[in-house]
């Protein structure tokens, strides 16, 4: 039986540099993946995320810009302390914009279980004029397309390879989200 994976590209194409996960799915959705594997640009629909978690994928990978005061283009990759939504505010789904955490907690109230959750994320450089936005991607977050594809693609391979989950969770950050 192959592992079932979910990698979902999550951003705003109008807002400069979160459009980053977009951008990683589109290219991966071009090249050849193992069996079970996933590979959808959610952009901002955050219930339909939310309803991609309950189909219980043995490991969903989400893609977005990702703010943590690094250098615009730095990549990371986070496993979420998903134990940690109890202890966060509320948030609400906006049906025009895309909060993960928002999500997350929506899946847990729905009664969804969180088998593996992994962020492939990247410091994002300029999100758009504040009132008008703006489309395109920084230089810095462009260049660091390629690489986070190639890092999505190996993590893809380790999961879909039954790697040691030891392994996979010493190359991740865990953070609380």
């Amino acid at each position: 039986m192959s592992t079932s994976i979910l990698v979902a590209g999550i951003g705003n194409i109008f807002l400069g540099d979160d459009a980053f996960g977009v951008e990683v799915v589109r290219r991966l959705s071009g090249r050849s993946l193992p069996d079970g594997v996933r590979v959808v640009d959610f952009g901002i629909r955050s219930y339909d995320l939310a309803y991609a978690f309950l189909d219980g994928h043995d490991v969903t990978i989400l893609v977005d810009a990702t703010q943590r005061g690094g250098e615009p283009g730095t990549l990371y990759t986070i496993e979420p302390d998903l134990v940690a939504l109890d202890d966060q505010p509320d948030h609400q789904l906006d049906a025009h914009g895309m909060n993960p955490l928002a999500v997350l907690r929506l899946v847990k109230a729905m009664g969804g279980e969180f088998r593996r959750v992994i962020l492939v994320g990247c410091e994002p450089g300029w999100l758009g004029d504040e009132d008008e936005g703006g489309m395109g991607l920084s230089q810095p977050v462009e260049g660091a397309i390629e690489e986070a594809v190639n890092m999505v693609e190996a993590l893809i391979g380790r999961f879909a390879e039954g790697q040691d989950e030891s392994a996979i969770r010493r190359d991740a950050e865990v953070a609380k989200i």
